[in-house]
């Protein structure tokens, strides 16, 4: 595609809890693409979206779309009956990555390191009695405990059980924000990420987050100055290789394209866990993708025109 001609739809927005984050990551990327001479046309989207599409006919769609909808594949599966090419990956590594409880049962299954776990859907609870395995499930994972919603991004209602009285609101909690919820080993350590980019996946310098709360959660990500970041990571060569490693065999394991985040844990011990990927990662000012791609040499418009290149149909 000539960015001389090439016509791009930025899609963003959309009715996520994550909607004024992919705002803010999208007006990023249309400006990037202008400055690099596409014709840009950015879309909230809605439930217009098809028709303004049709209407639109661009040669590739750019997604800036966080949490449903954008990274579930959703937007995608439309985007392929369309007939656009789009960034990021396909309809069915988007399901996958957006499920935890999938992604980490596959994590399992290829050997990927992934902290222990449990998941139940509501029905679970409602109707099989899940609540009465709760006294083994904490035995074995011990407390704390981290409950998450299996399909919400950004960290959006993970909850800590420190103890037993406090897992019942945890689960309450997670169930606010989705059917299925995930019961996870708490492996205290040093947040990492590892951003994936190009046609053929390479990894970009590892990525430490020292949040100034609990935990790395939607305020320490969106927010200047609750977080500090080290770009490169402070930790020694061979276990940057390794973190690298992990973060590639679970993009490929996957089946991800064109690039994504692998969130990580850096034991006390030295032990490298991995904990999700991330198909969409943001583009905002605090946003750990944008910092890993400077920290390797390439501006923010590098980065969007390299992703915007590696769009698949």
């Amino acid at each position: 595609m000539s960015k001389k001609i090439g016509k791009v739809a930025v899609l963003k927005g959309g009715r996520s809890l994550e909607r004024n984050i992919s705002l803010k990551s999208g007006a990023r990327v249309e400006k990037a693409l202008v400055e690099l001479g596409y014709s840009v046309e950015g879309i909230d989207v809605d439930a217009r979206l098809v028709r303004r599409l049709k209407e639109m006919k661009p040669d590739a769609a750019f997604i800036a779309m966080h949490g449903k909808s954008g990274e579930d594949g959703t937007v995608q599966e439309l985007l392929d009956i369309l007939g656009i090419p789009y960034t990021g990956s396909a309809v069915l590594p988007s399901i996958r990555c957006m499920d935890k409880v999938l992604s980490k049962h596959i994590f399992v299954a290829d050997g990927i390191p992934t902290p222990r776990f449990y998941a139940f859907n509501r029905d679970a609870f409602q109707e099989l009695g899940a609540v009465d395995t709760m006294p083994i499930i904490a035995k074995e994972l011990e407390f704390p405990i981290v409950v998450k919603p299996s399909g919400q991004g950004s960290a959006l209602g993970v909850r800590f059980a420190h103890n037993a009285e406090q897992l019942p609101a945890a689960l309450i909690s997670a169930f606010s924000f989705d059917n299925k919820v995930l019961l996870e080993k708490y492996v205290k350590g040093r947040e990492l990420a590892v951003s994936i980019i190009g046609k053929e996946p390479r990894a970009l310098p590892v990525v430490e987050a020292i949040p100034k709360t609990e935990f790395f959660d939607f305020e320490s990500r969106y927010t200047i100055g609750k977080a500090d970041y080290v770009v490169p990571a402070e930790i020694p060569p061979d276990l940057a290789s390794r973190a690298v490693e992990i973060s590639l065999q679970a993009f490929n394991s996957l089946q991800c394209a064109g690039f994504g985040r692998v969130d990580l844990i850096l034991d006390e011990s030295g032990g490298l866990w991995c904990l999700e990927i991330n198909t969409i990662p943001g583009f905002t000012e605090t946003s750990l993708l944008p910092m890993a791609a400077q920290s390797a040499g390439l501006s923010f418009s590098q980065m969007v025109e390299e992703i915007l290149l590696c769009a698949t149909g």
